[in-house]
């Protein structure tokens, strides 16, 4: 039991909070709980397809096809798929997390896997036709020329700064999950 409450002190701490907020003013707590609550509907609608999409990848995909494409040795290759697949995917940017696990399993580069988070944060398709239409194209095509090497240049200095013992650690907790 005290294990389970240090892992969710944060979660039971907010519900409390909402509570003694809810006691002096009902109509902000009650406005919470329903922001909470459909944010909840949301993950649970996105969640569950992306798990049977990664097992898939996990169970379809060889880990050298993987290494090969997006690996240590990918170069250039390795960076143009993690943007394609970053921009091409669809969710929320909670949904890539699972996914750069997945990559992690399989032995992507670092870079590579943080190129391809920034990439479904930033550049994806549907937003880009959408600021297309809503701002013009001047300038989603301005934005995302500046983007994408922003994204490269940013993902290699971070690979640079974090040393090489915490990205094992990184990616060993990321096979054991």
């Amino acid at each position: 039991m005290k294990k389970l409450l240090k892992r969710y002190k944060y979660f039971i701490g907010m519900i409390i909070i909402v509570c003694v907020i809810t006691a002096f003013n009902v109509q902000i707590g009650l406005k919470s709980f329903s922001i909470a609550g459909y944010s909840f509907k949301e993950m649970a609608l996105v969640i569950p397809p992306v798990f049977v999409l990664l097992g898939l990848l996990d169970i379809w995909v060889p880990r050298e096809t993987i290494m090969k494409y997006m690996g240590e040795g990918s170069g250039i290759k390795g960076i143009i798929l993690s943007i394609i697949l970053g921009s091409a995917a669809a969710g929320p940017l909670y949904g890539a997390f699972p996914v750069a696990a997945v990559f992690m399993k399989k032995g992507v580069k670092f870079s590579n896997i943080l190129i391809f988070i920034g990439a479904w944060s930033t550049t994806k398709i549907p937003m880009f036709l959408f600021e297309m239409s809503a701002i013009g194209s001047k300038f989603a095509v301005t934005r995302l020329l500046i983007d994408i090497p922003g994204i490269i240049i940013i993902a290699y200095l971070l690979a640079a700064f974090v040393s090489k013992d915490e990205i094992k650690k990184i990616y060993k907790k990321a096979e054991s999950l």
